[in-house]
């Protein structure tokens, strides 16, 4: 493996964690914008304020992580999306930015009107941001960012059918795998009656991103040819890997099972991840640009290399300590339940 492959894995690395916890975090905020007005919506809101408020900052990590190694070690792929994909990035991150603004005042504001506007604007930049996210993992993709300063078409490299299509599936995926930890959340907090709850919408949400998936294999076979072949023949252990384990995920889900449930949605999640990886390897940007043409100088990726086996051993511990503390309830405010 060369020293560019290996930098790539790290990137893609960085990629599965914040697809799995940021997507967790994004699809917490959807199951809000559902939850109604009655109190089982109260209630479940209250949950998901409880599961995630120690931690969804945490989760933004992974973002940082991911455009600052493609930035150092892709400088040519980076300058590439980010100038050609700005219109969906933009959105992106000023989802981010309302969505964390929404989280911290919406349970102080002082009139109720106030912690409904806060509310309204965490839940809808939760489904907005991963949809524009989703937008741009599909103009790449399906080949639409050319290689050059906003070499490509700014508003249709990601309004196509692979990049809605995508859109939507990260949408999905988000809310699916923040229902399963709801599910573990609220046999944790005592709230019997909101496993069952987010039980059948874990269940629902893997049906819907199901039929997405299989509606994205119809369309890229048509839109993006080259990422369907490699989904069905390089790509395919991992894909046919995602599809166990969420199919045994959802059998212990449906079972009412404590164990295990987390573990498989997490690994389909990160399988179909890494199979999209496998079908478009060597390309960092599909059929014009490479690993080996995108790579910096090779001190650079030297040191990208050696800043990651630093965290390694001095982040990730840190951010395992503050998941570990988060799930035995010892970080919640006092009084809190």
């Amino acid at each position: 493996m060369s020293s560019a492959d290996a930098v790539a894995a790290v990137l893609w690395v960085g990629v599965t964690l914040y697809a799995v916890f940021g997507g967790a975090d994004f699809g917490s905020g959807f199951w809000t914008l559902l939850a109604g007005v009655g109190e089982r919506g109260r209630r479940a809101r209250d949950l998901v304020d409880w599961a995630i408020g120690p931690v969804w900052e945490a989760n933004h990590v992974w973002l940082i992580f991911i455009l600052v190694t493609l930035w150092t070690a892709f400088p040519e792929a980076f300058a590439s999306v980010m100038s050609t994909l700005f219109i969906p990035l933009c959105l992106a991150a000023l989802g981010i930015v309302l969505r964390g603004a929404g989280f911290a005042f919406h349970r102080v504001a002082a009139r109720r009107s106030g912690r409904r506007l806060a509310e309204a604007a965490f839940a809808t930049s939760s489904v907005l941001t991963p949809f524009f996210m989703g937008t741009v993992a599909g103009a790449v993709a399906s080949g639409r960012v050319p290689v050059g300063n906003a070499a490509g078409d700014p508003v249709t490299s990601w309004l196509n059918p692979v990049s809605l299509l995508i859109g939507a599936l990260f949408v999905a995926t988000g809310a699916y795998l923040a229902a399963v930890f709801l599910v573990s959340d609220a046999r944790r907090s005592s709230m019997p009656d909101l496993v069952g709850y987010f039980s059948a919408r874990a269940l629902a949400a893997a049906l819907g991103a199901g039929v997405l998936a299989i509606a994205g294999i119809l369309v890229l076979r048509s839109d993006a040819r080259f990422m369907y072949d490699g989904l069905t023949s390089e790509g395919l252990p991992l894909v046919i890997v995602s599809l166990a384990c969420g199919a045994g995920a959802l059998i212990l889900l449906w079972r009412g099972a404590r164990r295990g449930v987390r573990p498989l949605a997490v690994a389909a999640v990160a399988a179909i991840i890494w199979g999209w990886g496998a079908a478009q390897y060597p390309y960092l940007l599909p059929q014009t640009l490479t690993i080996e043409q995108a790579a910096g100088a090779t001190e650079t990726l030297t040191t990208v290399l050696v800043v990651f086996g630093i965290a390694v051993v001095v982040v990730l511990p840190a951010l395992a300590f503050l998941f570990v503390l988060d799930q035995r309830g010892l970080l919640q405010e006092e009084g809190e339940s």
